[in-house]
């Protein structure tokens, strides 16, 4: 396959291991692969954009991956604008069940018919197909041990944002 730019977006309030698995596995494919981090003003996060970034970041360094895949911040807008900024020719999305391809489905047509920009759709590992960051999120606030559901440097953002 040849070398093409790949934009996966999304809040990353937190950065899971669902996440990571995805990263990976479009890198694997080839693709020089960006972590689009957006602000969801519709979500209660804990960890701001920069702090987001940062475990990010962390994350890919530690894993060897910093030299494919690299975090940027969303603008605010179109994702598919952000697309063409950067030269990405597909967005990489999960897809954990029926429910979210039934969400997904109709902005990856939309992302088609404004800017011709197709979306790679990758299944989630069925053994982290339960990991969600609101899910993570409300465990950990409410004093569950989420480190198995996520990369190290998350779980120490996490614990220190909920304590």
């Amino acid at each position: 396959m040849s070398q093409s730019t790949v934009v996966l977006p999304g809040s990353f309030d937190p950065f899971t291991l669902g996440h990571l698995d995805l990263v990976r596995r479009a890198a694997a494919l080839g693709h020089d692969v960006i972590v689009a981090v957006s602000h969801n003003p519709s979500k209660k996060g804990l960890l701001d954009l920069d702090q987001r970034r940062a475990v990010i970041d962390e994350t890919l360094a530690a894993e060897g991956l910093d030299g494919a895949v690299r975090s940027q911040a969303l603008p605010r807008g179109l994702l598919v604008d952000f697309c063409r900024e950067v030269g990405a020719g597909a967005v990489v999305r999960g897809l954990r069940s029926q429910l979210d391809l039934a969400y997904e489905e109709q902005m990856a047509r939309m992302n088609r018919h404004l800017a011709g920009i197709d979306t790679l759709f990758l299944l989630t590992d069925a053994a982290l197909s339960h990991i969600s960051s609101s899910l993570v999120r409300e465990v950990a606030q409410l004093g569950g041990d989420v480190d198995d559901m996520l990369p190290p440097a998350a779980a120490r953002a996490i614990r220190a944002a909920v304590s």
